[in-house]
């Protein structure tokens, strides 16, 4: 009994942190524009406040990945809920937007050491196909819930406490976490674990920060300027020297290698793929929402509340039927239908009511449900056990990479004033975004449904343990 206690209560503490973080990237977009208004910032400073967060997460997430496996994935848990819970305290109690970047940045340090920790920790305690198909259809259940019952959270704190409180939330909920964590969780290391990656670990955090960068101001400075062509060029040569170093290096924290297995590379490509366009699209879909039709923020979180309603009940339902049907559909499949449900956001104009969302986010709803289970159990199905560390780095690296370069190439269709500037402006570069997002998920499903349809065919949804 003790033992499947301390299981329940592991896949519980991995579920809450993930939704946690994941709450943490979609109550920010509620508040945006209370943030704007009380900090004095326009789009750049907002697109920044989500970026901050999720860029160092996705450039760290694979060293803290390794750090788990090498020195103990609870005490690595503990470290990360400390650090994102006392990040989250500073972020409520800030006076600035360039307080609240940094705040924000050491956040997502932070969320990058729980999110390379909460897949390991659900492989360790669930061993047989069966247990680990009904984790990984509570953990994608609470990812995609999380994102989509977020606005609605957000909006309701901000409603009544303020654009503060979508911080503060956290420090409770990060202390619940760690009691559990300390408590229940058992201590598991990789007896082989791999060195840190130095050269790769700096030549990717300066990729990624240069390109985002280049991205998010290329509106304002103008795409020819000489600052932006040289935050494109350098950014591309680190990540290139980036992809030398994990070719070249004696312990890379991202063997390229990984990638020739089908398996593994459909599952990177098709977590890239959601995340750069149906969770990227949502911080554009709030802004449309507040900006342009007037919704308050608890408007606005009840406006997306049917999604999140049908992500619950896709993603659990798929605990029942994912083996029998191969992961390949599901996660193409799931593509396939954000994909859709991005084309039908297209009816959004400037006098449109609320209820033109609808039909959009439901189709995306139920993609993401039949997607996030089935792309989990593939991204751990793809690396035995004692690695699972490095499976759930790599796997978050690609996630938040999606979301953080996703926010940041969108924004290049959206005008710099959008904030205050003319609405139907904001909703042709929406359209325009829009149709490169579905476009995005589109490759994703067809990529995805190439590497992931036979290898998988011979495996399990979600395969034992190696």
């Amino acid at each position: 009994m003790s033992t499947t206690r301390n299981r329940s209560l592991t896949i519980a503490v991995a579920c809450l942190a993930t939704a946690m973080l994941m709450l943490d990237i979609s109550v920010v977009n509620t508040a945006l524009s209370d943030i704007a208004s009380d900090l004095h910032t326009g789009l750049s400073g907002l697109q920044w406040v989500v970026d901050a967060y999720t860029l160092p997460l996705a450039a760290t997430v694979l060293t803290a990945g390794v750090l788990a496996d090498r020195f103990g994935r609870r005490r690595a848990f503990a470290v990360g809920l400390t650090v994102f819970s006392l990040a989250s305290a500073a972020c409520g109690l800030v006076s600035g937007i360039g307080a609240l970047i940094a705040a924000r940045a050491v956040q997502g340090l932070g969320a990058a050491i729980l999110f390379a920790v909460a897949l390991a920790l659900i492989a360790q305690v669930s061993p047989t196909t069966e247990q680990r198909t009904k984790a990984l259809a509570a953990y994608g259940a609470s990812i995609g819930a999380a994102f989509a019952i977020g606005p609605f959270i957000g909006g309701a704190l901000v409603s009544g406490l303020g654009w503060r409180a979508i911080f503060l939330i956290n420090v409770p909920l990060g202390a619940v976490a760690l009691w559990m964590t300390l408590r229940h969780v058992a201590e598991t290391r990789d007896p082989h674990a791999r060195g840190i990656d130095l050269p790769g670990q700096l030549t990717l955090i300066g990729g990624l920060f240069l390109v985002a960068y280049a991205l998010l101001r290329g509106n304002a400075d103008g795409w020819g300027s000489p600052g932006i062509v040289a935050a494109i060029a350098g950014g591309v040569a680190l990540l290139a020297g980036f992809a030398l170093a994990e070719v070249r290096g004696r312990d890379p924290m991202l063997p390229l290698s990984m990638l020739r297995d089908r398996t593994f590379a459909g599952a990177q490509l098709g977590v890239f793929a959601i995340s750069g366009s149906w969770f990227a699209v949502f911080f554009y879909m709030t802004l449309y929402l507040q900006s342009v039709l007037g919704l308050t923020p608890i408007q606005t979180g009840l406006a997306y509340l049917p999604a999140t309603f049908t992500i619950f009940a896709v993603s659990a339902a798929t605990a029942g039927f994912a083996d029998r049907v191969r992961p390949a559909v599901l996660v193409s499949g799931g593509l396939a239908l954000i994909s859709a449900g991005l084309l039908a956001f297209l009816a959004v104009d400037v006098g449109s009511s609320w209820t033109v969302i609808l039909p959009g986010s439901l189709i995306g709803a139920v993609g993401t449900g039949l997607f996030n289970p089935a792309a989990s159990g593939v991204a751990l199905s793809a690396l035995p056990d004692e690695r699972s560390g490095l499976a759930a780095g790599a796997n978050d690296t690609f996630r938040q990479t999606g979301i953080a370069l996703g926010i940041a190439a969108l924004g290049a269709f959206v005008p710099a004033s959008a904030i205050g500037g003319s609405p139907s402006d904001y909703v042709d570069g929406l359209h325009t975004g829009l149709l490169a997002a579905a476009a995005l998920a589109a490759v994703g499903a067809i990529g995805t449904g190439l590497l992931l349809g036979r290898r998988a065919q011979a495996t399990a949804p979600v395969p034992e343990a190696a």
